[in-house]
């Protein structure tokens, strides 16, 4: 029988939510200074790993959006389809391409660099809780 430390599940599950908000704010904040989708991901499969050795794989697992190859594997296709705008505006393929929207005052700015990166967001959190639930799983067993 393992001991369950009561304090470690209750401050695990406001941790997680700070460490994904932490995580989504790197990802905004990567395609102008360090960070994005790379580091966001790890931040997230770091969040998701603290869920899974708290508490269980399946408990982390049910946290993903999606299952975890599939959330590789749309991670992957988000940021291959960032690069074709490029090839429509008669440029190399991944060439990224920047919008400005209006609104008031103000304008906002948009790429084809945010998309790119939370596809790899995406893919790093996909791929890598897919290592981490696999390596769990095989935790408890007698090779």
């Amino acid at each position: 029988m393992t001991s369950r430390s009561i304090m470690l599940e209750y401050v695990a599950r406001s941790a997680y939510w700070l460490m994904l908000l932490a995580s989504v704010w790197i990802l905004l904040r990567g395609h102008n200074a360090p960070g994005g989708g790379f580091i966001a991901g790890l931040m997230a499969v770091a969040a998701t790993a603290l869920l899974a050795i708290v508490y269980d794989v399946d408990s982390a697992r049910r946290r993903l959006p999606l299952q975890p190859l599939q959330l590789a594997v749309a991670g992957v296709l988000l940021a291959l389809i960032s690069g074709i705008p490029g090839v429509w505006d008669d440029n190399a393929f991944l060439t990224h391409q920047w919008w400005g929207i209006e609104v008031g005052n103000n304008v906002f700015k948009l790429s084809t660099v945010i998309i790119f990166d939370v596809g790899v967001f995406a893919a790093v959190w996909g791929a890598f809780a897919t290592y981490l639930f696999a390596l769990l799983d095989t935790q408890g067993e007698v090779t």
